[in-house]
C-alpha cells in the first residue's frame, strides 16, 4: 500500500508555503508515530497539531481524513499475494498504521483474507522497526525467524528484521520482489 504524500498535502493545503510545516510538525512530528502506534487518539492528534502549526482543527481533520482514502494498493502487489496465498505460501501483514487508516482500508479492499495474520501497530501499541513488533509476530503465529521473509519498503524496518535473524526483502516493485522470492525458493 502506498500514499502519494506530496499529492495528498498539496490537495488538502494548496497553500505551497504551508507544506514543510504540515510535513515537519504533523507527519514528522512524534504525534505521527504515537498515532500509528496506538496511543493517542486522532481528535488528540488533530487538536495537537491546530496547536502546533496554527493550522485549524476543521483542515487538519480534513486531512486526516483524505489521507485514510489516499492509501492505495500498489499495482501488481495483490497478484502477487494472491500468487503465493495460491500456491500456499503462509502470509503475514505486518504494518505500521492509524486506527482510521486501517479501518478504511479492511473496509475498503478484500485483499486481507490471503493472509494468516494481521499485526497492525495501532493494534499492539508497538512499531516498526522496534524489535518488540518482530517479536511479536513471530510469537503470535509461532514462526521460526529464519523460516520467514519479510518485505518492507524501508531500510531501517529491515534491519530491525534482520538483526532478529529474518530474512528480508527490500521491496521496489512486484516484479523485483517476485525474482527475490523466486531465488529464495518461496514461489
Amino acid at each position: 500500500m502506498r500514499y502519494d504524500q506530496a499529492a495528498l498535502i498539496a490537495k488538502v493545503f494548496p497553500n505551497p508555503t504551508m507544506h514543510a510545516t504540515v510535513c515537519a510538525d504533523i507527519i514528522g512530528h512524534a504525534d505521527w508515530l504515537a498515532l500509528d502506534r496506538g496511543t493517542l487518539s486522532q481528535q488528540d492528534a488533530i487538536v495537537r497539531a491546530a496547536h502546533r502549526t496554527g493550522l485549524s482543527a476543521s483542515a487538519i481533520a480534513h486531512f486526516f481524513a483524505q489521507m485514510s482514502a489516499a492509501w492505495v494498493p500498489i499495482a501488481g502487489t495483490v497478484d502477487l499475494l494472491e500468487r503465493l496465498h495460491t500456491q500456499g505460501q503462509p502470509l503475514f501483514c505486518l504494518s505500521n498504521m492509524h486506527v482510521a487508516s486501517i479501518a478504511y482500508l479492511e473496509q475498503t479492499y478484500a485483499f486481507w483474507d490471503v493472509f494468516t495474520g494481521v499485526v497492525i501497530s495501532c493494534r499492539v501499541q508497538l512499531i516498526k522497526p522496534e524489535p518488540a513488533i518482530y517479536v511479536y509476530l513471530l510469537q503470535q503465529y509461532g514462526l521460526e525467524a529464519s523460516q520467514t521473509v519479510f518485505i518492507d519498503d524501508t531500510v531501517v524496518n529491515l534491519e530491525a528484521a534482520a538483526q532478529l535473524g529474518i530474512q528480508t526483502i527490500q521491496f521496489e516493485n512486484p516484479v523485483q520482489c517476485a525474482r527475490q522470492l523466486q531465488a529464495l525458493a518461496c514461489i
